[in-house]
């Protein structure tokens, strides 16, 4: 168990750093569309650019260890496409329409409101499942190495950072309950240790090790449906587009230079 504590502990840090973001709601005034408008942008710019640029390229470097480099892509275009598919399944089982009845008694207000909850518990959800390979990889990494576990979990930390950002400002915008939108950054970066633990037990029992790079393959999937279909919409309904651009460039352009450090 000796051998595991170090490598946990580094895990543990890197996933609580998603609080990190969180906190950001604190020095966020409510209501401030504009201010959300960027934000969403940001989300989404953060989600795009891990997903084409990280998880993408990561993906068939995994499956090459098991297959050939053709398999390999294939095996990845399947994992994106795969990734879109449960996408839409998410956006079926939880739809951005409001039921008739609610329209008819509730102001505009709170039908913007239950958009933005929904889009902030979707990244969250979006987030949650990045951060399951990305805490095994931590982990795995750190047990083998923990000089070489250092500095990926503080690479890692680095950029998740403004994941927390991604989920904590639609839901604080849509509750105005900061601790709420905190609890959802916590559990979502909570995902990662517990994401590295159940990672290593299957991976030593019954999950074959090929199917972590297929999984990083639909993460990315999930991520880029949700960002085109969900986040962007609402940054544009509710802020002009040059908002969403900064938002855009701004969560790319932290995402990059997160991704330096690795």
């Amino acid at each position: 168990m000796s051998k595991y504590f170090l490598p946990l502990i580094l895990t543990l840090f890197a996933g609580m750093s998603t609080l990190l973001g969180g906190f950001i709601t604190f020095f966020v005034k409510r209501n401030n569309l504009k201010a959300l408008s960027v934000g969403l942008g940001f989300s989404a710019g953060v989600m795009v650019y891990v997903s084409l640029n990280e998880l993408m390229t990561e993906a068939p470097e995994m499956l090459s260890a098991f297959y050939s480099e053709i398999p390999a892509k294939a095996l990845t275009f399947g994992g994106f496409t795969l990734g879109i598919i449960i996408a839409i399944l998410i956006d079926y089982f939880i739809p951005d329409h409001i039921e008739s009845d609610f329209l008819n008694t509730q102001s505009k207000r709170c039908q913007q409101r239950h958009q933005i909850k929904r889009a902030g518990l979707i990244t969250a959800f979006a987030v949650t499942l990045h951060n399951f390979p990305e805490g095994m990889a931590t982990f795995l990494v750190s047990s083998q190495d923990i000089m070489l576990g250092i500095p990926v979990a503080i690479a890692i930390a680095i950029h998740n950072i403004p994941e927390g950002i991604a989920i904590a400002l639609p839901i604080f915008n849509a509750t105005g309950k900061k601790r709420l939108a905190i609890l959802y950054s916590f559990l979502s970066g909570i995902s990662e240790p517990i994401g590295g633990i159940i990672g290593m037990v299957l991976l030593k029992t019954i999950m074959p090790a090929q199917t972590v790079g297929i999984m990083t393959a639909a993460v990315a999937g999930i991520m880029v449906y949700l960002s085109f279909d969900t986040l962007l919409p609402l940054a544009r309904e509710y802020g002009e587009n040059h908002h969403v651009i900064i938002g855009i460039v701004s969560g790319m352009l932290i995402m990059s230079l997160g991704l330096i450090f690795l």
